[in-house]
């Protein structure tokens, strides 16, 4: 049992960690306007994106201490371990999910052609170039994605 939650939670968070393509777009995504400019390239950086930590972790993690933890004595003393060891799991499970589900992202930096610079942190999903000629996609509430052409 314990082996399978283990499995169960890797798998799940290892699915989660799966960065977006330049093409795809999440449900919240689609139907909106984005506004596009074109400019080029003036620096790139790597830049790290943060995990999640959401209950799939805490709850995975949790299960997996409990379970590790009631294997340990019996009786009440058992129980006692197990709850210490839910507690101890879902705060570890939390830990790795955000550790797994991190992304290598880009710092773009592009000097659009109507004169002013933006910079915009992005998975790591495309490969940009300084010169390189690109368009950037913004929305009205400040969500910006940078495309090769």
């Amino acid at each position: 049992m314990l082996k399978a939650l283990v499995v169960a939670t890797a798998g799940l968070a290892a699915g989660c960690s799966l960065p977006p393509r330049g093409d795809v777009y999440s449900r919240q995504e689609v139907r909106q306007a984005w506004n596009v400019a074109y400019g080029n390239v003036v620096a790139v950086g790597e830049a790290t994106i943060e995990g999640r930590r959401s209950a799939i972790g805490r709850i995975g993690g949790g299960l997996i201490g409990y379970e590790a933890g009631r294997s340990v004595g019996g009786g009440t003393g058992s129980r006692v371990a197990g709850a210490v060891g839910a507690v101890a799991g879902a705060v570890a499970g939390e830990a790795v999910e955000e550790q797994v589900t991190r992304q290598r992202g880009l710092e773009i930096t592009v000097d659009l052609d109507g004169g002013r610079s933006i910079m915009v942190v992005q998975a790591a999903d495309q490969a940009f170039a300084v010169g390189e000629r690109v368009r950037v996609y913004t929305r009205a509430d400040g969500a910006a994605r940078v495309a090769r052409l």
